[in-house]
């Protein structure tokens, strides 16, 4: 008897299994004439799975039901002659816990957040933003690990990574737009390298991300025109509630920035970045005076970073993703500042360097508060009254190469 999987077309969960078995060599069957609602409702289906749910997968040896549970019964068939699982009983461990948590804390978080809007669960605006915010803590967790990893666990896809771009699939598929998902960088590079794989897109094809959240699914039927009632005596007190709703609905005033209440300054940033963004020729002779001639070191303030964790850049790819979505995260401080990221060396491990300039005397608070990426580097105000320090400004703004005796793999600019 052949392997047959029980589900619908088009369900998310049970290419879980068809993937792991384009990875083992196993042939699943599927039957065409499946109807959710009526096949998974009859006797025979019921003693596979009492609950009536799918996928349900037939073996020789009797049903097994829930998709993780499919998918890891089909990633050990032939053998278990593969790298599914890992090679240790930790690397084993890791892909059960990314596994389970990719299915509760992520793929449960988008079923929340999409079910309720095509009216498949109550829809409520609170709980919404509640479900909202777990998803984005599940994301942000998941986009720091693979800031250094590429897949979940060891350096090839395991079960672990079948499961998570899975669960991931229905959300960019349904709520995730890319102006969510631009948060999380990393999550975003290891979801499109992943489904692209060629067992992937035999089982999923091509993958669009969507472009909008669906709207709440109308729950008002249509309802039957109701007589004319006489008209009812004007009451005072009700008239005056709409108003008083809008009142405490009015907008309140947008708190200003600390840094906007600073002195002027007579170093104008934007001024900066148009010298920096137009100079063609003579670099050094042109941007680089114009930067010192304007540069107001009571205004503004200059720092040096070092990735703390450099050790960790081993691959070219990944390490550009990081300094991309540090920089990415930094948007909310383009009106204050400017940076210079360097990313030095021709091999792993490649070394994280960057120069900013930011609006008053240290590095605002907001920035710091906001941007986790921050605390991932060392720190270190610049000194311009030690010629050297200013040097390694100067070559840091114009891309010196080599820089400190190491070529450059890429130099990203903010402004």
């Amino acid at each position: 008897m052949a392997l047959v999987l029980h589900t619908y077309k088009g369900n998310k969960s049970a290419d879980k299994a068809l993937i792991a078995a384009e990875y083992v060599g196993v042939q699943i069957d599927v039957p065409s004439d499946f109807q959710m609602g009526v096949t998974n409702k009859t006797p025979e289906f019921l003693k596979m799975n009492p609950i009536g749910k799918v996928p349900v997968l037939e073996t020789p040896e009797g049903s097994v039901f829930e998709s993780n549970a499919i998918a890891r019964y089909v990633s050990r068939l032939n053998g278990g002659e593969n790298s599914l699982n890992g090679s240790s009983l930790i690397e084993y461990a890791q892909i059960e816990q990314w596994s389970d948590f990719s299915s509760l804390e992520i793929y449960g978080n988008i079923l929340r957040w999409f079910g309720p809007r095509m009216g498949f669960m109550p829809y409520s605006a609170p709980a919404e933003e509640g479900t909202i915010s777990a998803l984005k803590r599940a994301l942000d967790a998941l986009n720091t690990h693979l800031a250094s990893n590429t897949y979940l666990v060891g350096h090839s896809i395991t079960l672990a990574d079948i499961i998570t771009v899975c669960n991931l699939n229905l959300g960019f598929a349904t709520v995730m737009t890319k102006k969510f998902t631009s948060e999380f960088p990393h999550v975003e590079r290891y979801f499109w390298t992943v489904i692209n794989q060629p067992n992937f897109k035999k089982v999923v094809g091509e993958v669009k991300q969507t472009e909008a959240v669906p709207p709440v699914a109308s729950k008002k039927a249509a309802q039957p025109a109701k007589p004319k009632e006489e008209p009812k005596k004007k009451e005072a007190p009700a008239a005056e509630a709409p108003k008083l709703a809008e009142e405490e609905e009015a907008p309140k005033p947008k708190a200003k920035n600390p840094l906007d209440l600073l002195p002027p300054s007579p170093m104008v940033l934007d001024d900066w970045k148009r010298l920096y963004s137009n100079t063609k020729s003579n670099f050094r002779g042109v941007a680089i005076k114009g930067f010192w001639d304007m540069y107001d070191p009571e205004g503004y303030s200059l720092w040096f970073c070092d990735y703390k964790y450099n050790d960790e850049n081993m691959v070219s790819f990944v390490t550009l993703n990081k300094v991309g979505g540090f920089l990415q995260r930094m948007d909310l401080a383009r009106k204050y500042s400017f940076g210079k990221m360097l990313i030095c060396g021709s091999e792993g491990p490649f070394k994280v360097k960057g120069l900013w300039l930011f609006r008053g005397p240290e590095i605002p608070k907001f920035i710091m508060d906001e941007v986790y990426d921050m605390e991932l580097y060392e720190w270190t105000k610049v000194d311009i009254t030690d010629e050297a320090q200013k040097e390694r400004v100067s070559q840091m703004i114009e891309d010196a190469e080599p820089f400190e005796g190491e070529a450059l793999l890429d130099a990203k600019c903010f402004k």
